[in-house]
């Protein structure tokens, strides 16, 4: 072999170990960048597909909600929208106001429905007609409770509305008994029994009767 030949072959070799070197440096980060992008790749699939999915999921809630409102009648929602305007103006009970409800044609199912789907505080209703009571008339604490439960309150509901108003029963005994005098002559036993019978006790019965004259 010639030295020209020798020197060929170490060029060739040295050639051979640079494209060795070279290749073992860039594969490795070439692996690296087609990682990355399958990653990238990945990340934004499952973004995607958490998008359809979220905007499926809001669909599908939006289209539940629909389907709520479109499967109550008409009667229903006018029945709502009529026991929601009674509150305005007036306490009711329960019972009273599906009873004024059917007073107004609907069916008792609606009534029922209508009343069932209002948010209402039936203790806080029991207080405002109480309250309503004593501004026109005089009761005794057993006879405002009766007045309650005659108009559909519960004997719990009544109670309730009686130990949360502020009243003087020893002058709801007194304006009973005036009221009593101006339709009536009573003896001061005659008129202290009246109202006791009226759900006073004996000490509000005298009271009341005192204040007026007997």
């Amino acid at each position: 072999m010639t030295s020209r030949d020798k020197k060929y072959l170490i060029i060739g070799f040295i050639i051979f170990t640079l494209i060795l070197v070279i290749g073992n440096i860039t594969y490795p980060n070439l692996k690296k960048s087609f990682n990355k992008y399958d990653n990238i790749q990945d990340k934004s699939n499952i973004s995607n597909n958490n998008q359809k999915n979220e905007k499926q999921n809001n669909s599908n809630f939006s289209n539940q909600e629909t389907n709520n409102v479109n499967s109550v009648s008409v009667s229903k929602q006018n029945a709502i929208k009529k026991a929601q305007s009674y509150l305005k103006y007036s306490a009711f009970s329960k019972q009273s106001l599906i009873e004024q409800l059917e007073f107004e044609k609907f069916s008792n199912e609606d009534a029922i429905f209508a009343v069932d789907s209002l948010n209402v505080n039936w203790n806080e209703q029991a207080i405002k007609k109480a309250e309503s009571y004593l501004k026109y008339s005089a009761f005794s604490k057993q006879g405002l409770i009766e007045q309650l439960e005659f108009e559909g309150f519960t004997y719990d509901q009544a109670l309730y509305a009686i130990n949360n108003i502020v009243v003087d029963w020893n002058e709801q005994a007194a304006k009973k008994a005036e009221s009593y005098l101006k339709y009536s002559a009573f003896s001061k036993q005659g008129l202290i029994e009246q109202l006791e019978f009226e759900g006073f006790t004996y000490d509000q019965a005298l009271y009341g009767t005192t204040q007026n004259g007997l």
